[in-house]
């Protein structure tokens, strides 16, 4: 079995013009990493020319989609019925992007597929860790 989920969405930028213009992004869940989410926009959408990577948690996500949530670089809210909007805060400036709300889910649905919600402590290999962690200390 798999232990990555991409997922392709497309991704409307919100900017103070009156169409918003699509993106290409992508959603990524890899179970080594069980409690986080990426979501990544291709260097043509950028305004750097490169591309940007944002980690989250799948929580939030999740939570996001029912309610206003998030507090810190990444907030995530529902929008009316079919969109779930994702801010993105940085410092060189805030990005607002529109999601339709069913890819999120299917996203959701195959990440808990792979790693049940509640159970991604299971993912974790602790011992690994803490001996990297005794090796660089040394």
């Amino acid at each position: 079995m798999s232990i990555v989920i991409e997922q392709p969405v497309e991704a409307r930028l919100v900017a103070a013009a009156p169409r918003m213009p699509s993106i290409p992004a992508t959603l990524h869940y890899d179970r080594r990493d069980p409690f986080a989410v990426r979501m990544t926009f291709p260097a043509p959408a950028t305004l750097e020319g490169v591309e940007v990577c944002w980690t989250f948690s799948r929580e939030l996500l999740a939570a996001g989609l029912r309610n206003a949530e998030g507090h810190g670089d990444v907030r995530v809210r529902p929008y009316g019925y079919d969109r779930t909007v994702l801010e993105f805060h940085a410092p060189e400036g805030t990005a607002v992007v529109h999601v339709r709300s069913g890819e999120v889910r299917r996203f959701l649905e195959a990440t808990s597929e792979l790693v049940p919600v509640g159970l991604e402590h299971l993912q974790l290999d602790l011992d690994h860790g803490l001996a990297e962690l005794m090796r660089d200390a040394c």
